[in-house]
């Protein structure tokens, strides 16, 4: 089985078993619900990698960090459970899992599920978007949509819809259902990596809000900021977010999917 096949099968298996435990502790406490998604997700990744991928090095945001990753060719870095609230809120389908490989200094493949939705995007042949009509569509945070995101609003005189975990909004863009995401508000390599080697694959632009790139696999994995759009918008988006200057998708190996 090759990388993208696996990253996708493993991000569907890790689904399923989210629904099951979701069904299981659907009348416990919210947290509780939460704390067990994350660790069985966590735990059953781990496992499958070690199986299958025994020589490769992982980042996951419920795991501690092996600092043997910053030596190693191969890295998967994964979200067991992106969108842990929404996980925990009965009815809601924006929470997903994450399963992406960084090799050599790019990312190389990624699958994003989304559970509740009985869908999983993966690398590496993923269908652009159907052309664009009406009004661009941002998607942002349900807690706290960042200013700039507004200002990006207001410049392309587009419509908000607020939305849970990073990876559903990446793949609500990857599947036409919205045209930006433009995010300012802290995050981790874990949130994006395996959404944006998704989103390149169906032929978008992904960089930070300056325009840079995304860079992976780095000894502090903080990643803050995003913008993932069409690619025809990146211009007026960058030119609102700070990458004005720089031409979209300028960046290193390390902004491309391999």
């Amino acid at each position: 089985m090759d990388d993208h096949a696996l990253a996708e099968r493993l991000a569907a298996e890790a689904g399923r078993l989210l629904l099951d435990v979701r069904q299981e502790f659907a009348g416990v406490a919210a947290h509780e619900r939460k704390a067990v998604g994350d660790k069985r997700s966590h735990d059953f990744l781990m496992r499958a990698l070690a199986m299958r991928r025994p020589v490769d090095a992982v980042l996951s945001e419920e795991g501690a960090d092996d600092p043997v990753r910053l030596r190693a060719a191969r890295v998967w870095i994964i979200d067991p459970l992106d969108g842990t609230r929404e996980f925990s809120e009965p009815g809601r389908d924006d929470w997903a899992v994450h399963v992406a490989l960084w090799q050599a200094g790019a990312l190389v493949a990624g699958a994003v599920a989304l559970p509740a939705q009985g869908i999983t995007l993966a690398t590496p042949h993923v269908a652009p978007p159907p052309a664009a009509s009406g009004r661009p569509r941002i998607v942002v945070s349900r807690t706290r949509a960042p200013a700039i995101a507004l200002a990006v609003r207001d410049a392309l005189g587009a419509t908000v819809a607020e939305m849970g975990s990073a990876g559903a909004k990446v793949a609500a863009v990857v599947r036409g259902l919205a045209d930006v995401y433009v995010h300012a508000g802290g995050q981790y390599e874990w949130d994006s990596a395996a959404a944006v080697a998704v989103a390149r694959s169906a032929g978008l632009h992904a960089s930070r809000i300056d325009g840079s790139a995304l860079a992976y696999n780095r000894a502090d994995p903080k990643l803050p900021d995003l913008v993932v759009c069409r690619s025809e918008l990146a211009e007026a988006v960058l030119a609102v977010t700070g990458g004005a200057n720089r031409r979209p998708g300028s960046g290193d190996t390390q902004s491309r999917l391999a």
